[in-house]
């Protein structure tokens, strides 16, 4: 007996075939300029890192290598010179002195400058806008030129010498562009989570705590690391501030090492090294934040 086919209603249909992607093709000139940039680029980023890797380089090596120079790699590494600077210049001592330095001034800039962007971003006050704008004006004044009033100013108030002398003018010095971002940041937060809170009974410091605070927390980290790392770094305000050893910071340190008339290039580097890890290791652990945060201010 024969099976009869099944109606054609009931047969299925066989979905449509699409058509195979075809892969873009850019224009030939195109091409050639993307390939030049990132050459350009590659090249860019090899000159740029080679002074890095030679300092990496020179510190595990023997002032006799370094001298030779004609290549890269140690041919003998060995972590002597690391372990004879840290140990001949007392570098742990001024690695606690930049260490106290550098946090004060950090935690100083987040609470004083987080305050303050709130208040431009939401509060409304006389004079709000002409002292925001005076604020993001003096980004355009060379830190340079406030030395001198700043030295004459510390004399004046018996600070000169201290760590307190440093602390206040890195934080002064930071406050443009800490207001611009973060005011920035708090602006771009949903006014619709204030009103929330405030239905809720919250008072103003208490949506600044935990409204504002937690959703600008990569534009806090990003000011956070742009004081800390110039903090660390400073020489010019420390050099002229500071007369005490016992209160020098690493970069002042670093200068010892030079005060000889041979210079061991092996010991400078690897000073240089031990100054510059701390700064790697800071911005690596927050560079997510970092780049979130820049995204925000750009936005903003």
């Amino acid at each position: 007996m024969a099976i009869s086919a099944a109606p054609a209603s009931t047969r299925a249909t066989a979905a449509p075939t699409r058509a195979p992607k075809r892969a873009r093709r850019w224009p030939l000139q195109v091409v050639i300029a993307r390939t030049v940039v990132a050459l350009l680029l590659a090249g860019y980023a090899v000159v740029s890192l080679y002074p890095f890797l030679w300092m990496v380089s020179a510190a595990f090596k023997t002032q006799q290598e370094v001298i030779a120079g004609g290549h890269l790699v140690p041919r003998d590494p060995t972590l002597g010179t690391l372990v004879d600077t840290w140990n001949r210049l007392h570098f742990f001592d001024y690695f606690v002195n930049s260490l106290q330095v550098t946090v004060a001034t950090t935690v100083g800039v987040v609470v004083i400058y987080s305050a303050a962007s709130y208040a431009f971003a939401v509060l409304h006050f006389p004079g709000r806008v002409a002292l925001y704008r005076l604020f993001v004006a003096l980004l355009f004044v060379p830190g340079v030129v406030t030395l001198l009033p700043v030295v004459l100013l510390e004399n004046r108030l018996a600070i000169l010498g201290t760590h307190l002398g440093l602390v206040l003018p890195f934080i002064n010095g930071t406050a443009p562009f800490a207001v611009l971002l973060l005011t920035n940041a708090f602006r771009a937060v949903p006014a619709e989570l204030r009103d929330s809170a405030r239905v809720d009974g919250a008072g103003e410091l208490r949506i600044f705590a935990r409204v504002y605070l937690p959703l600008a927390r990569p534009a806090l980290v990003t000011i956070a690391l742009l004081t800390a790392i110039p903090t660390w770094n400073e020489y010019l305000l420390t050099r002229v501030s500071l007369n005490d050893p016992a209160t020098y910071t690493l970069p002042i340190a670093l200068q010892a090492l030079k005060s000889s008339q041979v210079v061991q290039y092996n010991s400078l580097m690897a000073g240089a090294l031990i100054v510059v890890i701390p700064v790697i290791i800071g911005f690596l652990a927050a560079q997510r934040y970092f780049v979130n945060g820049l995204t925000g201010a750009i936005k903003g």
